[in-house]
């Protein structure tokens, strides 16, 4: 049977037109859903503004689902199973009389509908908003509890305002280390640039040059204050990939060294580009996850991801660089082990480290190298070559060909060759050679290492194949001395040696000990400092990309940067025919991109008056990334018509602030689900923001999701021929071999079977709407939730989905007559033992949808549904409850069941049922073995909670055991009340 084939209990119902069928479904649920839409039943209300209603005086719950790409090519049923999972608790919720806040909007800015529009012509628009349209349809069908007035998609003209105006505010804000946090949780707060001017004309931040704020130019003032913004230009390195035409984030380059989205290979180059100085956050991305209701897992991926550590900022004075002609004549150093400076033997630059000269530079000419190599230089050093620049040049070349992931490979043999440099160890005072190695990259760090090759397994093998010295300067307590490093690097912990000179002895002294002795002599003597560093780096903000939010940014002739006013926003894109980056060659890693907004020569170049009379200026060309618009999405869901303000402070803090009496100092969402995938870029990117908009008082909160649930995935079966070709899942067939195990075929020909993600390419996706046509909606919902806990991975498999929709069937009979249509149950009372089940599943289904353990939800409602079956005639009070009780998995026929009890409103705001009388929920009687020497002997009915010593009573009474004792004494009785008794006779 194929895999959307249906069942006999599907298609028949000619003689029982009242049969619960795949058709009567679609009529009741498509019915459901216009009224639910007409009459608003799913609107939350706002304390203020144009959505404020009576509702904002409940408790509130604001939950959401993450932010999904309208993809060209819709859902399949694996994508549904986190939205239908925040519905069931969006419904359940409701009925337990809180204000919920729930609905859904869409990430559209995005580059498959860019590529679309490159290879296509058409806009981008056309097909992101056609995606959106379908997409809203396929969700709209499964019945999702949204405020559809709250909906919104980021390319929406007045979200794209919005997303620029919180830009203005990161651009015009700077960390200041001194600024107390609003959470009372320590110092260091952005605040708005204009303080940071007021600081630095009164002397309490200096200029860079110590010079008087007031003797700066114009341009130098400029200049000092961009330095500080939290939103800056930089011409560092970046991730260049030619396939997409744009540059990519460290985040998005995965560890082969090619883009995570298309699979091509990335390399570096130096650009002009947008940054986000999220590393000023580092420590409290870090710290605050404390504060938040999250998986421990996520939490360890995102502070492995932050990477944080403690250490010094050393710096070595460079031999003969200004000789060179190299704008570098020192070199800072990152070193978690200031304590070993005494062993630092040599150093390393990356290869495009601006000591050598500019990245662009690849012939031996423009390397900033001596002309000769120093004397002394040894043969290892130089690889065969006559020069310091041949040999430089020949590096950088070799280089340039690998990729980071080859770069950064552990495995890889470490390779190198001498820049003709010599750095000045400043606590030695001995001249260490300065290589330049490809496993150090630019972008991390300072783009330069001291090696200490004598406590450090890779220094030690770079050194022995360099012939470089080996220092010791760590030693056993008990032996300090007593270490052969012959026999490799001593990596052992331990107290210094070997680690002194006039003016600092570190000798005999423990690693913390060593470490804070020797930052202080660095600080003294203005050759280092303590720092802290972190694996973060800055987010990469810029794209060459015309489908994508526009910075609100221009520049003027003289290159100045300057902000667009609030007043101008939003700043929207241009109309262009051409979508493609202006010139590149995606097989050359040489070329430069050119983002596609500049052959909109008319919209760049533009005459404005930003208070200093009309004048020319040129906007920025490049685009914001897809991260922009998904970093801030929950807090427009708040607000998403008020014009004047990103979200009235007062929705915000109702809807986000932190609520101490329930644990949550931090405030956000009270429910975020969304997959694993998303934990460290999205998260890391939206809590910065939101960090970013409460240090400068837009939020209340200082967390954006206090608590965060992880769904597992739908995977399916997928089938191979004997050539190895995917064929059509939903055609293959099943049976049985001879020894009982499975046997599938495809055309009468033999396939084998492997188990994935669902995918087009292993043509074995099954899409939502063939599980609406082929079972209704509700049979999906109660399929998907069924499956197993929600955090796993879960198979799919369309032929276990019958069994879903039989319950419902059964559901639906123990309510409506299948051939005249009637209602049945009667308004008799329910007997004592359908009472007590009927209690019992309230408690357990209320713990189940509380804790989101559907699946065992829907167990215990199926036991209840299956002994209302089993009944002559069904209770009212037992049918009510039950329909309120499913109706969050299954609201559509809940709603029509409830109808037909003689309700006339929806059930979506009932209180869910109760239990009043809490004997009922006193376990019936359990039954008590007894024992004599280990043998059963007879067998008790007792009350759950019997006393032990009456239970031991009773036992000693029980016939079976006066017949085994046969009037002996009794030496010992063990009591397990109060299912075991265990007698041992004298």
């Amino acid at each position: 049977m194929s895999q959307t084939q249906q069942t006999p209990e599907q298609t028949s119902g000619s003689t029982t037109p009242y049969r619960y069928t795949a058709q009567l479904a679609d009529t009741i649920e498509t019915a459901w859903q216009d009224r639910w839409e007409s009459e608003g039943t799913f609107y939350s209300d706002n304390p203020v503004g144009a959505l404020a209603g009576p509702d904002a005086a409940k408790e509130k719950y604001f939950l959401l689902d993450m932010f999904p790409y309208p993809s060209g090519k819709g859902l399949h049923v694996g994508h549904p199973l986190g939205y239908i999972a925040t519905d069931v608790v969006a419904r359940f919720t409701r009925m337990t009389g809180k204000n919920v806040l729930y609905t859904m909007g869409y990430d559209a800015f995005g580059l498959p509908a860019e590529q679309y529009a490159v290879q296509t012509g058409q806009h981008p628009r056309v097909s992101t908003e056609a995606n959106i349209a379908n997409m809203r349809r396929q969700l709209r069908r499964l019945g999702l509890s949204h405020d559809k007035r709250r909906t919104l998609a980021t390319i929406d003209v007045d979200y794209v305002k919005w997303t620029q105006w919180i830009f203005l505010k990161v651009f015009n804000s700077w960390m200041d280390p001194e600024a107390p946090r609003r959470d009372g949780r320590g110092k260091g707060a952005a605040r708005p640039v204009t303080e940071l001017v007021e600081k630095l004309a009164a002397g309490t931040v200096a200029t860079p040059d110590g010079r008087p704020w007031a003797e700066l130019s114009k341009a130098e003032q400029a200049e000092v204050v961009d330095s500080h913004r939290l939103a800056y230009v930089s011409n560092a390195p970046v991730n260049w990939c030619p396939g997409l035409g744009t540059v990519l984030a460290n985040e998005e380059v995965t560890s082969e060294g090619r883009s995570e989205r298309g699979n091509y290979p990335v390399f570096k180059r130096n650009l002009r580009q947008w940054m986000m100085r999220i590393t000023a956050y580092g420590d409290r991305l870090a710290d605050d996850l404390d504060t938040v209701d999250w998986p421990e897992k996520v939490k360890s991926m995102q502070r492995n991801w932050i990477g944080r550590s403690e250490g010094a900022e050393v710096t070595f004075a460079v031999d003969g660089a200004a000789a060179a002609g190299s704008e570098v004549t020192d070199l800072t150093v990152y070193t978690t082990r200031p304590d070993t400076l005494f062993g630092a033997t040599f150093m390393v630059v990356a290869p495009e480290h601006p000591l050598l000269g500019s990245i662009e530079v690849s012939s031996e000419d423009g390397l900033t190298v001596p002309a000769a190599w120093p004397e002394g230089t040894r043969e290892a050093w130089k690889d065969g070559h006559a020069t310091p620049a041949q040999a430089v040049a020949a590096y950088r070349a070799q280089a340039a060909a690998a990729t980071e992931a080859e770069r950064t490979d552990e495995s890889r043999t470490k390779t190198g060759v001498f820049t003709g440099f010599y750095g000045v160890n400043p606590v030695s005072g001995e001249r260490v050679p300065i290589f330049v190695a490809d496993y150090v990259l630019m972008g991390y760090g300072t783009g330069a290492i001291m090696a200490v090759p004598a406590h450090d397994d890779r220094d030690y093998a770079f050194a022995t194949k360099y012939d470089l010295d080996l220092v010791q300067t760590i030693g056993p307590d008990d032996d300090p001395h007593g270490v052969d490093l012959a026999q490799g690097a001593y990596t052992g912990d331990g107290v210094a040696v070997d680690s002194a000179n006039e003016r600092v002895d570190l000798n005999g002294l423990t690693k913390d000990e060593a470490k804070a002795r020797m930052i202080a002599f660095l600080e003294s003597e203005g050759t280092g400092r303590g720092a802290v560093t972190y694996r973060l780096r800055d987010w990469l903000f810029s794209r060459q990309r015309y489908w994508g939010e526009p910075f609100p940014i221009v520049w003027d002739e003289d290159g100045q940067v300057h902000a667009i006013p609030e007043s101008m926003l939003p700043v929207e894109l241009p109309e262009v025919t051409d979508y493609s980056p202006r010139s590149y060659d995606p097989d050359d890693a040489g070329s430069s991109p050119e983002p596609p907004l500049g052959k909109a020569e008319e919209w760049v170049k533009v005459e404005l008056d930003l208070g200093d009379g009309p004048r020319t200026y040129y906007r920025e060309t490049n685009t914001m990334p897809q991260w922009a618009g998904s970093c801030w999405y929950e807090m427009r869901y708040i607000d998403p018509t008020d014009q004047d303000e990103l979200v009235a402070p007062a929705n915000e803090s109702y809807w986000m602030g932190p609520r101490p009496e329930a644990g949550n100092t931090s405030g956000g969402t009270d429910l975020y689900v969304g997959g694993v995938e998303h934990a460290v870029l999205h998260l890391l990117y939206s809590r910065f923001w939101h960090k970013v908009l409460f240090d400068l008082g837009v939020v209340s909160s200082s967390e954006p999701y206090h608590k965060l649930f992880n769904q597992g995935y739908v995977q399916a079966y997928a089938y191979t021929d004997s050539r190895g070709q995917y064929v059509p899942a939903d055609e293959v067939e099943e049976s049985t071999a001879a020894d009982g195990s499975p046997v599938f075929s495809w055309h009468g020909e033999p396939v084998s079977r492997e188990y994935g993600k669902m995918g087009k390419s292993l043509k074995n996706i099954v899409t939502p709407d063939d599980m609406y046509e082929a079972y209704g909606a509700d049979t999906f919902r109660v399929y998907e939730m069924s499956m197993g806990p929600l955090d796993q991975d879960r198979p799919w498999d369309t032929r276990a989905v019958s069994g879903s929709q039989r319950f419902l069937q059964r559901l639906w009979r123990n309510v409506v007559d299948e051939t005249t249509g009637e209602t049945t149950v009667v308004d008799a009372p329910a007997d004592d033992a359908t009472r007590r089940l009927i209690a019992q599943t309230i408690v357990g289904v209320r713990d189940d949808y509380e804790g989101m353990r559907v699946n065992t939800a829907i167990a215990k409602l199926i036991v209840l549904n299956n002994h209302l079956t089993g009944l002559d005639s069904v209770p009212r009070e037992a049918m009510e409850a039950l329909t309120l009780m499913v109706s969050p998995v299954a609201p559509h026929i809940a709603e029509e069941i409830w109808k037909r009890l003689g309700h006339e409103g929806s059930l979506a705001h009932e209180d869910f049922p109760t239990v009043t009388d809490e004997s009922l929920l006193a376990a019936d009687k359990v039954t008590c073995v007894i024992q004599v020497k280990g043998k059963v002997r007879d067998r008790l009915e007792v009350d759950p909670e019997i006393d032990p010593a009456e239970l031991e009573r009773l036992a000693l009474a029980a016939p079976g055991v006066i017949r085994t004792l046969d009037g002996k004494g009794v030496r010992k009785v063990i009591v397990r009340a109060p299912k075991l008794v265990s007698i041992v006779p004298e």
